[in-house]
């Protein structure tokens, strides 16, 4: 199939399905006319890639993902390790969010939003930390 027909099929823009051959994550056969022809595997594949991206795995844990998909032999625990490692990243970015948010919580909570100029959000950002 062509790439638009592999782009409907794995809900990818044809562009990621381009720069996912160009850094190696897939390798569609080529047809009579040059033109690239993904089977179904490479669908399977693309969709693959595009679950694991939209979790917020990288490139490279995508990779090794990849691999292990396509392992019979594959050990779930390597599976787990990359998923567990992702987990603990993304459980941080949560706590770092949520300090940011207590943050500019208690910011907006000591502007006064009137028309003067004093302001502990101005005053935060900087660096005059009184509010």
């Amino acid at each position: 199939m062509n790439i638009g027909h592999a782009s409907e099929k794995s809900n990818l823009p044809a562009k990621t399905i381009r720069y996912y051959e160009e850094i190696h994550l897939i390798k569609p056969g080529r047809a009579e006319n040059g033109y690239r022809d993904y089977s179904i595997q490479d669908v399977h594949r693309l969709r693959f890639l595009q679950r694991a991206r939209s979790l917020g795995f990288t490139i490279d844990e995508c990779r090794q993902l990849l691999s292990l998909y396509e392992d019979d032999e594959r050990s779930s625990a390597d599976v787990k390790r990359i998923a567990n490692s992702k987990l603990a990243e993304i459980g941080e970015k949560i706590r770092e969010l949520r300090s940011l948010e207590a943050t500019l919580k208690h910011l907006v909570s000591h502007c006064n939003g009137d028309d003067r100029p004093e302001c502990p959000i101005i005053d935060d950002l900087a660096g005059n930390n009184d509010a």
